[in-house]
């Protein structure tokens, strides 16, 4: 094994603005993380604790959860710590692996979004074959095989770009090492690289969107056909916000990775960045638990619960 690049480490610029300009940007992206952080495991805890949420619905929105918890912590914490530090740096090893979880977490969780709108397909469209359908075997094969096709699906973008040439000059204009920055960095031909992430990116992002977007699609055409107003209106209500959030991360993914070519201004590519790795991830508790009834009612059973037991 030979380095193939002469950086040792790279800088990252993330935001340009005066010191209180950062600081501003570091307490608002610290409360959206504590936010997300809290909401996320609040969501693993009630479904781990709650017999009546161990339902394959309950248990895909727990992997969910739990991937969230991983994917804004492999962006967020150095990016709150650069936006403070005089050093904004981060060494060549760590920027590959930031690289690899960031592609690893985020194809996973196309996949896991794509399993989950099949799962409500299947519950609102086939509630008699439901049970039948989705077993547990089904929902532990769904949920492995999302993970496992998530952490293979990293390998090839990761080790492309670990293996070109960076030359000297290691200024990366973003907040964190993605693939656009990078392949601009580099000095060496990109071309082949560029062509294996798109066709990569073409396969993962728009399969997923499209099966995701199918299945929602289904799931209005059958609540249309519900004959009761307030029933139609609530389960409508809810699948909306769920297709509101699978639009805005797909939206923003395929915008900036469904490209055959990189040459995207920096400043927007930054600005897209934070809907997918900040504001996605903390939308995810409010849309998927918050607005289900089943997960209230199980949050006020815990409450209730905990409140005898103090009381006794």
């Amino acid at each position: 094994m030979t380095n193939v690049t002469a950086v040792l480490e790279f800088k990252l610029l993330g935001s340009r603005g005066n010191m209180y300009h950062q600081i501003l940007l570091f307490m608002v992206g610290l409360v959206a993380y504590i936010l997300t952080l809290l909401g996320n495991i609040f969501i693993i805890l009630v479904v781990t604790q709650e017999p009546q949420l161990h339902s394959p619905m309950f248990k895909f929105l727990q992997n969910l959860s739990f991937l969230e918890v991983c994917y804004t912590t492999t962006i967020v914490p150095k990016m709150l710590s650069n936006l403070l530090a005089k050093k904004k740096s981060i060494s060549f090893s760590g920027c590959m692996a930031q690289l690899y979880f960031f592609i690893f977490l985020g194809a996973t969780e196309c996949y896991l979004l794509a399993v989950m709108a099949y799962d409500r397909f299947l519950a609102v469209c086939q509630p008699l074959q439901y049970g039948v359908i989705m077993t547990d075997e089904s929902y532990v094969r769904l949920a492995v095989g999302s993970w496992v096709t998530g952490v293979f699906t990293g390998f090839p973008p990761c080790l492309m770009v670990s293996r070109l040439h960076f030359c000297s000059y290691n200024l990366i204009n973003h907040f964190f090492c993605d693939i656009s920055p990078l392949l601009k960095l580099s000095c060496s031909d990109t071309t082949v690289t560029e062509a294996v992430i798109f066709i990569l990116s073409l396969l993962v992002l728009s399969s997923c969107f499209l099966l995701t977007l199918l299945s929602y699609l289904l799931i209005i055409h059958t609540i249309l056909k519900i004959p009761s107003a307030s029933g139609k209106r609530v389960t409508f209500s809810t699948c909306s916000s769920h297709l509101l959030v699978v639009t805005i991360y797909y939206g923003a993914m395929i915008f900036l990775y469904v490209r055959p070519t990189y040459n995207l201004s920096s400043e927007l590519n930054k600005a897209v960045s934070v809907l997918y790795t900040v504001v996605t991830p903390l939308l995810n508790p409010v849309i998927y638990s918050l607005r289900n009834k089943a997960f209230k009612k199980a949050v006020e059973k815990i409450v209730f619960r905990h409140h005898c037991l103090h009381s006794l």
